[in-house]
């Protein structure tokens, strides 16, 4: 064996256990991101997303105001659901007619009629669950941890740790390739 061949054997052994130490913990996390990924691309096929209600007016200056709903949705929350009234975002769809209420510490959300102010569907947000596992802020919103702290650690890490594992990963295919060619 030529000492180029056994310093490029010597190299893939080390890539190989490196490899080995950093697939055997990320596994799960990166399982878990895959897995709630495929999820999250196919939430509306699969009927993760609620379906969105169409509303009695379309014509704009016929809706009450933002300021209205959220009361709607505020009081819908605290009286009926007996759960935190507040709100994380308001998505309005004028093509629809409606505002999509979803609220910052549970996974409801409201779809409430911009012209009329009825509530025309109250559904569970699973896409919106899903996604906070796939990103890992579901710990940050368990914990109520007002900076992100562990959901930047673990994309940090799961990314870091992705990168690392397909770069050694091509360098054990690539080696044996080029280990070949220098034996010829």
């Amino acid at each position: 064996m030529s000492q180029k061949t056994a310093r490029i054997a010597s190299t893939t052994r080390l890539y190989r256990k490196l490899h080995r130490w950093f697939a055997i913990p990320l596994f799960l996390f990166l399982t878990l991101i895959g897995t709630t990924g495929l999820l999250l691309g196919w939430k509306k096929q699969t009927g993760l997303l609620p379906k969105t209600q169409k509303g009695s007016n379309l014509e704009t200056q016929a809706w009450i105001s933002l300021d209205s709903i959220s009361k709607v949705a505020s009081n819908y929350a605290t009286l009926t659901l007996k759960k935190s009234p507040e709100i994380d975002r308001i998505d309005v769809r004028p093509q629809k007619g409606i505002a999509k209420i979803v609220f910052a510490d549970h996974f409801t959300e409201l779809q409430i009629d911009c012209a009329s102010g009825q509530i025309l569907a109250v559904n569970a947000r699973n896409s919106d669950w899903i996604e906070k596992i796939h990103d890992g802020s579901i710990l940050d919103l368990e914990l109520k941890l007002e900076s992100d702290q562990i959901k930047l650690i673990y994309t940090t890490l799961a990314g870091i740790g992705l990168v690392f594992l397909a770069i050694s990963g091509f360098w054990l295919w690539y080696n044996p390739i080029r280990m070949k060619k220098l034996k010829k």
